[in-house]
């Protein structure tokens, strides 16, 4: 690839033709032309310059969870977002939390808890890392992203970084105002500050541990993308799709998951993007047809899809 030169740095972590499916939850994905970690901020900003000065189409990828990266694969270069440096900062009742936006949520999650700061007990068992979470506020059981927010550092194509507040990012369900850039012009998540109070850090180990039993009991395990759809106002997609009688359907090695209907999973193991993209097609459908509601994507699709391939995602997710 003639663009392995102008990453000589980085030849020693460059992988021309990686497949996607080894760095995304689902298991799935086709080739990226090139692949380069990130270990650091600065490594992340780096790639993501020299990309630009040789205007070559890029875009950032932290855990791999809420994508589908289809089976063709993904033109230029994916920076695999591995930074993790944590840095907290001790008051009397508060503290505050600089992290990586390459820091895994439960990682992050588990530091807080052992140094007695709430606020992160619901991203304990949430796949995903802190970058890719902010792009779409995650959340479970009441807490998000944006809940303690002070300041993101984000670094827009072409631009020096800058903060951003919370009302810049303008958060929303599952939104925010980096989501609504396609993943090739998305601004960069650098790095985050929280801050977050004090407390017992029993309180918080119990806490985290009723929200994991109840992720578990209702969540299917094994390798998925995470959430589909959104959820629309008053409702609750998954019980939408299973109304409609869905659950458990398949389609080549794509199954939507017995155990909570808003899952697909890969059942075989080596189900196609192609697989989980017909699934989608038809719980968006089916939905519509019987409910009335069109549901609205979580998850972004990445990579080539096609000109020809049918979409319920393009003006609805974002991407």
């Amino acid at each position: 690839m003639k663009t392995m030169s102008d990453f000589d740095e980085f030849k020693e972590r460059a992988k021309p033709n990686e497949f996607m499916a080894k760095h995304t939850t689902a298991r799935i994905g086709g080739p990226a032309d090139l692949l380069i970690e990130a270990r650091t901020v600065s490594e992340l900003v780096a790639l993501a310059q020299r990309a630009d000065q040789i205007s070559l189409p890029y875009l950032v990828l932290g855990g791999g969870a809420n994508v589908l990266v289809s089976d063709v694969g993904i033109r230029g270069l994916v920076i695999l977002n591995r930074t993790k440096e944590i840095k907290i900062t001790i008051r009397d009742i508060s503290a505050q939390v600089e992290v990586d936006s390459g820091v895994v949520l439960a990682t992050l999650a588990r530091d807080c808890i052992e140094r007695g700061l709430a606020g992160f007990e619901w991203a304990i068992g949430v796949p995903g890392t802190v970058g890719g979470a902010i792009v779409g506020n995650a959340g479970a059981h009441g807490g998000d992203m944006a809940a303690a927010l002070k300041l993101a550092k984000v670094m827009r194509r072409g631009y020096p970084s800058e903060y951003w507040t919370p009302r810049q990012l303008a958060f929303g369900y599952r939104q925010s105002a980096l989501k609504t850039y396609g993943p090739l012009e998305r601004p960069i998540v650098l790095s985050a500050i929280y801050d977050l109070r004090r407390d017992h850090r029993t309180n918080l180990e119990r806490r985290a541990a009723d929200m994991q039993a109840r992720r578990h009991a209702s969540q299917p395990p094994g390798a998925s993308i995470g959430s589909m759809f959104k959820n629309p106002p008053n409702d609750f997609a998954g019980r939408l799709i299973e109304a409609a009688g869905l659950k458990g359907v398949m389609r080549g090695g794509a199954m939507i998951s017995p155990i909570h209907a808003n899952f697909f999973v890969n059942a075989s193991g080596s189900a196609s993007a192609a697989d989980v993209k017909a699934l989608l097609d038809l719980a968006h459908d089916t939905v519509l047809k019987r409910f009335g509601v069109s549901l609205e994507l979580e998850i972004e699709l990445l990579g080539e899809w096609g000109a020809n391939t049918p979409s319920i995602t393009n003006s609805e997710a974002k991407v």
